[in-house]
């Protein structure tokens, strides 16, 4: 007899005798929140430390792709490093994803996708759909970003660039490829202004920073990354990455120059 027979035999004699037959055990979860942080973090780290609370959500993800055959076992360590980025990306080809979409940050689809049978996915992130807002294209949760932004600094931003803008503008190197990034004008404020702006923009979720003529071929303006948006360019990644261990987001690799706001906080642990 088959094992499913038994199992349908076994199922209806518990039923005559009155008994329940025995509940599947629930699959484990992944916090996708705990999981983008750590995946944008873990990168740009000097060694393998891990981000806190997302060791075991981590874990999860590195086990089904090794199960794949894209990960080596070394790895499956709860890090979400280079390697586990390069093999998530590998991931996301094999679904048929390309660009932004197969930058091996992990999306709602490709990381369901990737746990069926595994594990379930909690406090899941979506970018949303792209908007024309104050001029520029950004996503539907960028745009809630910076409208709670305005509504804390009572002040209208003007957005010099948005999102979703390959080789727009060579200065920006990449990070406006993908979702979650703007520039924003800082004509008529004071230097005070500027760092009030950058502050509430860090309180909302963004790496935020107020970037100088001194600092590269640019004038006075606000560069935002809204952490934690799983449409990121690499470069966006990486500069989340490093807002979050304290660095300016510059490739000088420089300490963080703006206003200092603790915790840092995602627009959902904000809202929360």
């Amino acid at each position: 007899m088959s094992g499913r027979r038994i199992a349908l035999v076994l199922t209806a004699l518990l039923g005559v005798v009155g008994l329940a037959a025995p509940a599947q055990a629930a699959l484990p979860t992944v916090d996708m929140e705990a999981v983008l942080k750590a995946a944008q973090i873990d990168p740009r780290r000097p060694d393998s430390a891990l981000t806190p609370g997302s060791r075991d959500s981590v874990l999860l993800v590195e086990r089904a792709l090794n199960a794949k055959g894209l990960l080596t076992s070394g790895y499956v360590d709860g890090h979400f490093g280079t390697k586990t980025v390069e093999a998530y990306a590998a991931y996301q080809r094999s679904l048929g994803y390309t660009g932004i979409d197969a930058s091996g940050l992990p999306g709602q689809t490709s990381l369901k996708s990737l746990g069926t049978n595994r594990y379930t996915v909690t406090r899941v992130v979506t970018a949303g759909t792209r908007v024309t807002f104050r001029g520029a294209t950004v996503n539907t949760r960028t745009r809630a970003m910076l409208v709670e932004a305005e509504r804390l600094l009572n002040r209208q931003l003007v957005i010099t660039q948005g999102s979703y803008n390959p080789g727009g503008d060579p200065t920006s190197a990449g990070t406006h490829d993908g979702g979650g990034v703007v520039d924003l004008s800082v004509s008529g404020m004071t230097a005070a202004t500027r760092t009030s702006v950058a502050r509430v923009l860090r309180q909302v979720g963004f790496a935020a920073w107020v970037r100088t003529p001194a600092q590269g071929d640019w004038a006075y303006h606000i560069h935002a990354v809204a952490l934690g948006d799983p449409d990121q360019s690499t470069p966006a990644q990486h500069q989340s990455g490093d807002y979050y261990l304290g660095f300016n987001g510059l490739a000088n690799h420089g300490a963080d120059d703006g206003p200092v706001v603790t915790p840092k906080v995602t627009w959902e642990e904000y809202q929360r």
